[in-house]
């Protein structure tokens, strides 16, 4: 039997959460459903090499899928995510490598992959509280700046109290746009010739903004995290919802 990853009491706190959202209902094969996908979060395997003791791959693939359409599992990591900590909280971006079978997809969207020298790519945005938890992401293509989507974080804050961010947040716009909401920057500047007041920020706080580089190391443990398999990126978006979900779970149960 292949390593499962959820306890009996961590699966009962999944299944109510899932069960509150309306979209499933209890039946028993969701469990091992979910350990299948869980399983394949883990190693990054094609779908079809699953091990038949989670059940047809195709059944748990058209599952994960449908679930995914349905955003289920977005759903689940948001609510989990409620119990998050605004006092602080810490802003990066992270770049994942696409894999070759994760391009082509027929849409005319480019699901979030972008192409550079350094091949195709997706990033990951993401927003930490004060533990190191996450709160909120969303993806862009490889190639875009932090900033881009800074604003966007900061508007799916439930407080904004003290945002954390390293110099690619670094924009006299979003210092105000966080102002504007009540709150507080820590925010190096660049250095472009010009003097910089070196006390003009919290580097004592802002030493903990590897709260959110380990949030990062964490999730990248899973290799269908680390690498991206996905063509859609609502499946891939899904896969990272999951594998924060992971991290929230022991706050729990």
């Amino acid at each position: 039997m292949p390593r499962l990853m959820l306890t009996d009491t961590r699966w009962l706190k999944l299944l109510q959460v899932m069960k509150n959202t309306g979209r499933i209902y209890n039946k028993p094969e969701h469990r091992m459903t979910f350990e299948g996908i869980l399983y394949r979060l883990r190693t990054g395997i094609p779908w079809r090499d699953l091990p038949t003791e989670f059940g047809g791959w195709s059944t748990i693939y058209r599952r994960f899928n449908l679930w995914s359409k349905k955003g289920l599992l977005n759903r689940l990591f948001n609510e989990l995510a409620k119990l998050s900590d605004y006092d602080w909280v810490f802003a990066d971006g992270s770049i994942v490598k696409a894999h070759q079978h994760s391009t082509g997809e027929a849409t005319s969207d480019n699901e979030c992959i972008g192409k550079s020298r350094g091949g195709n790519s997706t990033k990951i945005h993401l927003a930490v509280d004060s533990g190191g938890l996450p709160i909120y992401f969303e993806l862009s293509e490889g190639q875009r700046n932090d900033i881009t989507r800074a604003q966007s974080l900061v508007d799916h804050l439930r407080e904004v109290n003290i945002f954390v961010g390293d110099k690619g947040y670094d924009n006299d716009m979003l210092r105000e746009y966080i102002e504007a909401k009540g709150g507080a920057s820590v925010i190096p500047k660049r250095n472009h010739g010009q003097d910089i007041d070196k006390n003009s920020i919290d580097w004592c706080l802002y030493k903990y903004r590897h709260l959110v580089e380990n949030a990062f190391a964490r999730i990248k443990h899973y290799l269908a995290i680390s690498t991206r398999y996905e063509k859609l990126a609502r499946n891939y978006v899904s896969m990272v919802s999951l594998a924060f979900s992971m991290m929230w779970l022991p706050m729990y149960c």
